[in-house]
């Protein structure tokens, strides 16, 4: 979609498994996930409006292209992912941003992670079946 001799911002956004990679264009408000276009890759219009809500706090809808690689997880860590890796790359873009994402909470990571499973369990947490006999 875009060459590399085009000027951009960088941020990288990461929620539960999923990592997001967000370049910001100077443009006219494309948003492309994996090169299929915002509608198509998210379905519901609440993680739509998740990956848009630092624009919107910015009031820079309309003023950048983003061009967007997310691997991992499932549909809400994704969104959740992009909305952070746009809130730093709207910080490199304009640093006059942070405190305004700042105060939303969009430029920290949510450590919310999965629990890693132990040994000697059948999950993080869950014991094996207790047989007396």
């Amino acid at each position: 979609m875009y060459t590399s001799k085009k000027e951009y911002f960088y941020g990288t956004g990461r929620r539960k498994e999923s990592v997001a990679s967000v370049r910001v264009y100077e443009g006219t408000g494309k948003i492309a996930i994996n090169g299929r276009d915002i509608d198509d890759y998210f379905g519901l219009e609440t993680l739509k409006l998740i990956v848009r809500q630092p624009m919107t706090l910015t009031e820079t809808v309309g003023k950048y292209d983003l061009v967007i690689k997310v691997v991992g997880g499932g549909v809400s860590g994704q969104a959740g992912a992009i909305r952070h890796g746009l809130a730093r790359a709207l910080v490199v873009a304009d640093e006059a941003n942070k405190p305004v994402l700042k105060k939303a909470g969009l430029l920290t990571r949510d450590p919310r992670m999965k629990e890693r499973k132990k040994y000697g369990l059948k999950a993080a947490r869950r014991a094996p079946q207790f047989s007396k006999r």
